[in-house]
């Protein structure tokens, strides 16, 4: 399995000025764009944390996702939340053209904590043998920071300015989250059982 993605957050989608007032940084940083783009890298750096700790993808884009096999005929988990559309399920063969599977043969149920593609009818179509099936789709809060739950958007803010903070002389070897963070993305984290199956 592989898991790609295809678009990343735009600048504009991040709360740099957001970020400015929480860190009070005086007067002449306004117009100093190198320091925006620090700001950008530690609230990007915030986001894929938070991202990879809680299982939850924050700001809206594309994914590609590569498999060999479903886990099971009828509904297979996906492995990212909350994803808000399948763009397309494509079949590869080793040696046929790729074949995108007609929408009416699947669909989604979301879910916050394990969202599923399943079969329509009686199974999901075939994996050709020694080929793949490729899943695009939409993940995401929504598009913009407002988009955000309140205490997740919280919990990027405030490890961004940790980031900025310790920017000089950190411990590399820490790979611990700040208790305040820990605490407001808690509820978010997925037990991730067997790719999120019944159990």
């Amino acid at each position: 399995m592989m898991l790609v993605e295809l678009t990343s957050v735009p600048t504009a989608s991040l709360p740099i000025a957001a970020l400015k007032a929480h860190l009070r940084l005086g007067s002449g940083f306004e117009n100093d764009d190198a320091h925006d783009t620090d700001l950008e890298t530690y609230l990007r750096a915030a986001l894929a944390a938070i991202e990879a700790r809680t299982g939850k993808i924050l700001i809206e884009r594309e994914f590609r996702w590569e498999l060999h096999e479903w886990r099971d005929q009828v509904r297979q988990p996906l492995p990212l939340a909350p994803v808000n559309a399948i763009v397309s399920v494509t079949r590869f063969g080793v040696a046929t053209p790729p074949e995108e599977v007609a929408r009416t043969r699947y669909a989604l149920a979301s879910d916050l904590q394990r969202p599923t593609l399943y079969a329509t009818g009686a199974a999901l179509p075939r994996v050709p043998l020694g080929g793949r099936i490729e899943i695009v789709l939409m993940a995401g809060f929504g598009p913009e920071w407002t988009d955000l739950p309140a205490d997740l958007g919280q919990a990027v803010m405030l490890l961004a300015a940790h980031f900025y903070e310790y920017r000089i002389g950190g411990d590399a070897r820490d790979t611990s989250l700040p208790q305040g963070v820990a605490a407001l993305i808690e509820r978010y984290r997925t037990v991730r059982l067997f790719m999120g199956g019944r159990t």
